[in-house]
């Protein structure tokens, strides 16, 4: 699938370009929370004719004093005034996405939309927002750094999006956060039965996970009540365990005793007296595509007028639909590539001219048993760029509806051929 861009650049009268000071958010600490601060000097990239900026920033972060290894612990970012000094006022709507590096994974924290007012010579210094970070696996006794990776604002202008950029010099910035990761294991966790239904008589294996190594039991629950009905198995050196056990009595339930919650759900299935009639029903997997939503999916930008100088134009990439429909445990990418700007009837190119977009992914049905996360903001080129994704649901199923697309924005040289461009942006998955 592909979808087809066109720009008219006209000879004459200047054009109006907007861009906007770009900054981010924090939100309030908590309990048994640590709180620094720590100056970062960032290089900030605002589109023209808003002067790109450079400084520092005073990122106050809390986190927690300690997690597990695996624990989702919340997190406040407070970097105080931007240093982009904004040259006109005008009253947006922004979104804000910091790229951390927590220890050695990359994680985005994304701010709630804010109205703000941005006033010509003040500094932008936005509201606080509250969001969390993964404690990496494997980190079990030694201190998690927090490193600033980015930090991108979308400013919705009446529906125009215009996206500033800053990056920590050096990228990643110093340590602007940590959290001492206990040397205990991660919480126990069961895994899976198999299987997980039967009559009374059915033999049960269960399977968990983060278990010390060494002799486990297991019990079967209903309505969160042991029923009497016990086993034992091991955990070997790197946490798997298994146990088995056989069903005697109604169940709903079954744990590896010392797991958390939620456990694993059995069906109990009753024997009845009178003429039995199996009814087999074949499910079938269906695709795992990729389309547009109504209609081909399309980006319209406004003409630009040459004027010396290097101007940006934004405009929206209509939502593609993705339609994951396998019934399995598997993910997928949605990834963006882009030939260059040409006009092959005249032959003039625009070797230089940059097409960007800020990724956004959504569920459009209630019921998909997935998410899907946006990928980072970027440039589109022949390389594929990574747009969206979902990942892959180990044990759990995964699957669902869901919508692609994002702001564009174009940025052009100062001097070109006035000519009707275009680029054509395909979108695959797999």
């Amino acid at each position: 699938m592909s979808t087809t861009f066109r720009r008219r650049v006209l000879a004459g009268v200047g054009a109006l370009s907007l861009a906007l000071a770009g900054g981010v958010v924090g939100m309030a600490g908590t309990a048994q929370a640590a709180t620094t601060t720590t100056p970062v000097f960032e290089n900030c990239d605002a589109p023209a004719p808003q002067p790109d900026g450079s400084g520092n920033q005073n990122y106050t972060v809390t986190l927690p004093d300690t997690a597990k290894a695996g624990d989702v612990v919340p997190i406040t970012i407070d970097p105080g005034a931007s240093p982009l000094i904004p040259g006109f006022s005008v009253t947006t709507v922004n979104t804000t996405k910091i790229t951390l590096k927590v220890g050695a994974t990359t994680q985005v924290v994304t701010s709630p939309p804010e109205t703000v007012t941005v006033v010509a010579g003040t500094p932008l210094d936005p509201k606080a927002f509250s969001g969390t970070i993964k404690i990496p696996d494997g980190t079990e006794g030694a201190t998690v750094e927090v490193r600033l990776d980015q930090a991108v604002t979308d400013a919705d202008l009446s529906g125009s999006v215009f996206t500033t950029t800053c990056v920590p010099a050096p990228r990643p910035s110093a340590p602007i956060g940590s959290v001492a990761v206990e040397a205990l294991p991660k919480d126990p966790v069961t895994t899976k039965l198999t299987p997980n239904s039967g009559k009374a008589g059915t033999a049960v294996t269960v399977s968990g996970a983060n278990f010390p190594a060494g002799a486990v039991t297991c019990s079967a629950l209903l309505a969160g009540a042991a029923t009497g009905d016990t086993g034992t198995g091991t955990a070997d050196a790197s946490g798997a365990a298994t146990c088995n056990l056989t069903i005697t009595k109604k169940a709903d339930a079954i744990k590896i005793d010392g797991s958390v919650t939620p456990y694993k759900s059995f069906v109990y299935l009753e024997d009845q007296a009178g003429v039995k009639n199996p009814v087999d029903i074949e499910v079938l997997p269906g695709p795992l595509a990729l389309g547009p939503k109504d209609g081909q999916p399309a980006v319209a930008f406004p003409s630009v007028t040459i004027n010396g100088k290097a101007q940006s134009v934004v405009g929206v990439f209509n939502a593609a639909t993705v339609q994951d429909f396998r019934g399995g445990t598997l993910g997928w990418d949605v990834t963006a590539t882009r030939t260059p700007f040409l006009n092959q009837t005249t032959g003039h190119s625009m070797a230089k001219a940059q097409l960007g977009i800020q990724p956004s992914c959504t569920v459009t049905n209630p019921d998909s048993p997935s998410t899907c996360t946006a990928g980072t903001p970027g440039a589109i080129t022949d390389t594929p760029m990574k747009v969206a994704s979902q990942a892959a649901g180990g044990d759990e199923l995964t699957g669902g509806e869901f919508a692609v697309g994002g702001a564009g924005m174009i940025q052009l040289p100062p001097f070109m051929f006035a000519d009707t461009y275009q680029t054509v942006v395909t979108f695959s998955i797999a």
